[in-house]
């Protein structure tokens, strides 16, 4: 056993405010089942609606906390069962100085067991980023300092997601993101109810030449359909196009890359470097989009490390959250070199940073960094307002 060693770890279900649905009202045909879910017809996802985020507390035996976070938008009480049976009893004791290693541990536990993703990564993303906020706790260092130092001190952010029911009013939404400086924006394919290829014209003519324009597929084409579609886009100057076809599918996702005159995105579902290095390595993808809430601050950093290497752009996705792995995305995304902007979930960011005490905004344009050691952050009264614990695991040692 070491000094000042993990001794406990909690798990929350927090509900995260918004300003509206994600990815905007109800489409045609679908409705909200009993447990609260909608199923985007589109791309056939689960959403829940009521947002809500899994929220890791890392105890040690000297009382210091670290906080993390996963995904908890569906059944979090499978992010509770991991941490509460398999990772608390095997991390005890441990100091979070170990976070490497103790991923690389984690990861081993689960290889017959549906390891390479899912709830078991989440779970283990969670621990992470919380052993990384100790980590800077007890040194006094802020997240950019452990990881080597940051290159810039705030971050483009583009806007992520234009919820209005009609063309025009999308076009307005953008409109008034770009008075307020930003330069980019997307859409998604899932809710472009009046037809993708009208909705960026429109787009493309309300903004002009100068405000990117991204196109999220969320998974739903071929890859003959995607270069079908591309080459109609192709005069619309798009900044690119985000997860065009099936996860799973790396050789069409490659032949997409190959055919496409717009850059290929795709990361948000990854876990690991080992995901990534399938997609770079087949030249499948010539931006990278990491999130944080599955990756944890390691893989992040691999991922971006290895996605570099290949001279990729490292463009991170960001989504539904409390707060906390949005404050270690973007500091994590500070140290990166290959960054060319941060996702705005402008529907959901400035709640999540309401739940927080420390600095977390995104204004004219640019993310601000939290200051501080470790995070920067941590949840404040109105964070334990919206809060639920799912257990805890306290090990004696």
């Amino acid at each position: 056993m070491v000094d000042d060693a993990i001794k406990a770890i909690d798990i929350f279900s927090v509900r995260i405010p918004q300003d509206a649905s994600y990815l905007g009202g109800l489409g045609p045909g679908e409705t909200v089942n009993e447990r609260g879910y909608v199923v985007r017809r589109g791309n056939r996802t689960i959403y829940p609606q009521t947002m809500r985020s899994a929220v890791i507390r890392v105890t040690l035996e000297s009382g210091a906390e670290g906080w993390g976070e996963t995904y908890g938008l569906v059944a979090p009480n499978a992010i509770h069962a991991f941490v509460d049976d398999i990772i608390a009893p095997i991390i005890a004791g441990r100091s979070p100085f170990d976070v490497q290693a103790i991923w690389d541990d984690l990861y081993d536990l689960m290889r017959v067991r549906g390891y390479t993703g899912g709830f078991w990564l989440d779970a283990m993303a969670g621990v992470d980023i919380a052993l990384w906020d100790l980590m800077g706790k007890l040194t006094g260092l802020s997240l950019p300092q452990l990881l080597g130092g940051r290159h810039r001190d705030r971050i483009p952010a583009y806007v992520s997601g234009l919820p209005k029911p009609t063309i025009a009013e999308k076009v307005d939404l953008a409109k008034s993101f770009v008075d307020r400086g930003y330069r980019a924006v997307k859409i998604a394919a899932v809710v472009s109810y009046e037809g993708v290829e009208r909705e960026i014209a429109a787009l493309r003519e309300g903004l002009g030449p100068e405000i990117g324009i991204m196109l999220d597929c969320h998974w739903i084409y071929s890859p003959a359909e995607t270069i079908a579609l591309i080459d109609k886009l192709a005069r619309y100057d798009l900044t690119f196009v985000e997860a065009p076809c099936k996860t799973e599918d790396v050789q069409g996702l490659a032949e997409i890359a190959r055919h496409s005159v717009i850059p290929i995105a795709a990361g948000e579902e990854w876990r690991t470097v080992f995901d990534a290095r399938s997609r770079l390595d087949a030249r499948a993808v010539s931006i990278v989009q990491p999130e944080m809430g599955h990756t944890g601050i390691t893989q992040f950093m691999r991922i971006a490390q290895l996605a570099q290497a290949h001279h990729a752009q490292i463009i991170p996705h960001a989504t539904i959250g409390a707060g906390i792995f949005a404050a270690a995305s973007l500091l994590a995304s500070s140290t990166v070199l290959n960054l060319r902007w941060h996702e705005y979930q402008h529907s959901i960011f400035h709640h999540s940073a309401s739940l927080m005490d420390g600095r977390l905004d995104c204004s004219d344009g640019h993310f601000v960094l939290p200051q501080g050691p470790g995070l920067g952050v941590t949840p404040n009264a109105r964070f334990w307002e919206n809060a639920t614990r799912l257990g805890g695991a306290k090990v004696p040692l």
